[in-house]
């Protein structure tokens, strides 16, 4: 029996307001797979976040995870429950800067921060470093946190609740070109030590290079997806 694919988007076409609508001819990720798409802007990379764990619905074609058509999930208890498996890196998550770092990273897991339950500190402060964030920063106010710490709160944050689907939208754009390498090798090392399958939107070849096992284009117009490199 063939392996169920975690993420497999056949014949998708979802309007979005934009200049064309999404279209996802056929995109496969397999367990462990780490997949990087190019083409789509933030925008549409939201989209994207939102057919995958099921938030939205495609106007044409099927979105199935794990084997499950997301048009499955009829409720909002069940949607929740379908969530389990997901983390999701963007910069549309808020970020509280009266807080700590900690307090930051914490949310996934409490809602009791300031301060963090000392139980908790341990494995919070474990998930900050996992993240690539320098033990310096965990107990210092986010405000006075740069991007590139800003950015590990944001994966901290994904990785908190131990998924196994990392979706991810355009995790670089916001850092300078010699902060987007390290960035991505944190990535590619959370990613292989937890052995998770990524779905990323990015146009930051480097980070493709060094987190993919596949780098695909997207042609807009017709949803096809080509390999890159």
């Amino acid at each position: 029996m063939s392996e169920v694919p975690v993420v497999q988007c056949t014949g998708v076409i979802k309007d979005y307001r934009g200049l064309r609508p999404l279209r996802l001819l056929d995109l496969v990720l397999h367990a462990g797979d780490r997949v990087v798409v190019s083409g789509l802007d933030v925008v549409a990379a939201e989209v994207v976040t939102n057919l995958v764990n099921g938030f939205a619905l495609p106007d044409q074609g099927e979105v199935r995870v794990f084997g499950r058509p997301t048009t499955a999930i009829t409720d909002a208890d069940t949607w929740l429950a379908s969530l389990d498996p997901f983390g999701v890196v963007t910069a549309r998550a808020l970020l509280l800067d009266a807080f700590t770092v900690r307090d930051n990273v914490a949310l996934s897991l409490t809602a009791l921060v300031d301060p963090v339950d000392d139980e908790l500190v341990p494995k919070v402060d474990a998930i900050a470093r996992e993240a690539g964030i320098d033990e310096a920063w965990i107990a210092r106010p986010l405000h006075e946190a740069p991007v590139p710490v800003r950015m590990r709160v944001h994966l901290a944050r994904a990785i908190a609740l131990d998924p196994s689907l990392l979706l991810m939208e355009h995790p670089t754009a916001a850092l300078e070109a010699p902060d987007r390498a390290a960035f991505a090798d944190d990535v590619a090392r959370v990613a292989s030590a937890r052995a998770l399958t990524v779905l990323a939107v990015s146009q930051d070849r480097e980070f493709a290079r060094r987190v993919a096992t596949r780098h695909l284009q997207l042609h807009p117009g017709t949803g096809a997806l080509t390999p890159i490199g």
